[in-house]
C-alpha cells in the first residue's frame, strides 16, 4: 500500500499482555522518515488474550500471534486490509504452557512454549489458517539458578538464513536446540544442541546477515554469546562471551531482544532493570564484539527490540512503563537517540510491514 505521495505505508503490529491492561493487539501507521507511529485500531483481549509476541508470513501478507496463557494458543489474522486485521479462524491450542515467540519455517509455524519447556509445530494451510499441531517436542533438563532453571523453559525459536535448520533457545538448560527441517514433511525434527555457560539462560539469538554466526542473548547474566554457525552440518559452536551492559549497571539485568544492522557491523541488545539499549560494534568476521554505549530505554522493563526495515530506526516496547519508544539510528556510530513515545499499557512486542 502507498500513500497519497506515492510512498509505501508502513503499519505497526504491537502486542500487549491484556491480563496486565494491555488492549491486545494495536496496529499503527508508521511515519516515513521519523518512524513515528499513529494508532489506528484495537483488537481486544476478547479476541485473543495475551498476544504477547507476533510474526509475519514470509509474504507479509498474514500476522501471527502467539497467546501467552497457561493453556497456550496461537492465532492467525489476514492483512488483506493491513489497518484491520481478520482473524483466520479459531486459535489452534499449541498444546504447551506459556508460549512467548513463534515463527514461521517453511510450510509450518512454530511457538516456543516457556511455561512447558516444548517447541509445537503448527502446519500453516493455504491462505495461511493454522491447523492442530502436528508435533509437539518437550525439552530436558535444568540449570544451576534454582528459581528459573528447575526445568526447560523453550523462549524463541528461529529459523536459519538457509532454511533448513530451526534454533530453539532453552533458558532453563543453558542450551541451544537445533531442529532439522525435513526436506519430505516439511516438519521439523530434532538433531542436536549447544550447550552455553552454565547460568546463562539463552533468550533469544539473532543470525549474521552473512549467516555463519549465531548471537545469543542471555536473560541470567547480561550477557551475549557469539556462535559459529554450519548450515551443512547443522552445527552451532559457542564462542566469546560479552558483557551487554557497563560495569556498575543496575543491578540485576535481564536482557532481553537482540537486533543486529544489515551490514553486519552492530548489534542492539535491550536491558531490561538497567532500562536500556546497548550499542555493540562487530569485528569483520563477527567473532567479537565491543560494547561501545547504553542509552536509556525511554521507559521501564524493554520486553522487546525492533528495527524498522530501513535500519534507521529502533523500537522498544517497555512493558512496565506501558509504552513503545522509537529512536533514530546515527548512520555512522550506530548510536540511538531517543524520538518519540506512544503510550500502550503492558506493550510487549512490535513488528513492522
Amino acid at each position: 500500500m502507498t500513500d497519497g505521495g506515492g510512498q509505501r505505508q508502513r503499519w505497526a503490529y504491537i502486542g500487549s499482555f491484556t491480563q496486565a491492561g494491555g488492549p491486545g493487539l494495536t496496529v499503527a501507521r508508521v511515519t516515513d522518515g521519523t518512524g513515528t507511529l499513529t494508532p489506528v485500531h484495537h483488537l481486544t483481549g476478547d479476541t485473543l488474550p495475551n498476544p504477547s509476541y507476533l510474526a509475519l508470513s514470509p509474504g507479509r501478507g498474514v500476522l501471527y500471534a502467539v497467546s501467552e496463557t497457561d493453556e497456550g494458543a496461537a492465532a492467525a489474522f489476514s492483512l488483506a486490509d493491513p489497518a484491520r486485521p481478520e482473524m483466520l479462524g479459531a486459535p489452534v491450542p499449541v498444546r504447551g504452557d506459556g508460549p512467548t515467540h513463534l515463527a514461521v519455517a517453511g510450510s509450518v509455524l512454530l511457538t516456543a512454549n516457556y511455561g512447558s519447556g516444548s517447541v509445537s509445530v503448527l502446519p500453516v494451510r493455504t491462505g495461511g489458517a493454522l491447523g492442530a499441531p502436528a508435533a509437539v517436542y518437550p525439552h530436558r533438563g535444568s540449570g544451576p539458578v534454582a528459581d528459573r532453571q528447575a526445568g526447560p523453559h523453550a523462549h524463541a525459536v528461529v529459523p536459519d538464513p538457509s532454511g533448513r535448520w530451526v534454533l530453539a533457545t532453552d533458558l532453563g538448560t543453558d542450551a541451544v536446540w537445533i531442529y532439522a527441517i525435513d526436506p519430505l514433511s516439511g516438519l521439523p525434527v530434532p538433531h542436536g544442541q549447544a550447550r552455553l555457560r552454565p547460568g546463562s539462560g539463552p533468550r533469544h539469538l539473532v543470525f549474521h546477515p552473512r549467516g555463519d554466526r549465531a548471537y545469543v542473548l542471555n536473560e541470567l547474566e547480561p550477557t551475549l554469546t557469539v556462535c559459529r554457525w554450519d548450515a551443512d552440518t547443522g552445527t552451532l559452536e559457542p564462542g566469546a562471551v560479552t558483557r551487554v551492559v557497563p560495569d556498575g549497571a543496575a543491578e540485576p539485568t535481564y536482557p532481553s531482544a537482540p537486533v543486529i544492522s544489515a551490514d553486519g557491523r552492530l548489534l542492539w541488545a535491550a536491558n531490561r532493570g538497567d532500562d536500556s539499549i546497548a550499542t555493540l560494534a562487530l569485528d569483520a568476521a563477527g567473532d567479537t564484539c565491543e560494547l561501545r554505549s547504553t542509552v536509556s530505554c525511554g521507559g521501564h522493563w524493554p520486553r522487546d527490540l525492533t528495527a524498522h526495515p530501513d535500519g534507521g530506526v529502533l523500537y522498544a516496547a517497555n512493558e512496565r512503563s506501558g509504552d513503545v519508544t522509537w529512536f533514530t539510528v546515527d548512520p555512522g556510530t550506530g548510536l540511538p537517540s531517543r524520538g518519540g513515545t506512544l503510550r500502550l499499557p503492558a506493550a510487549s512486542c512490535v513488528v513492522l510491514a
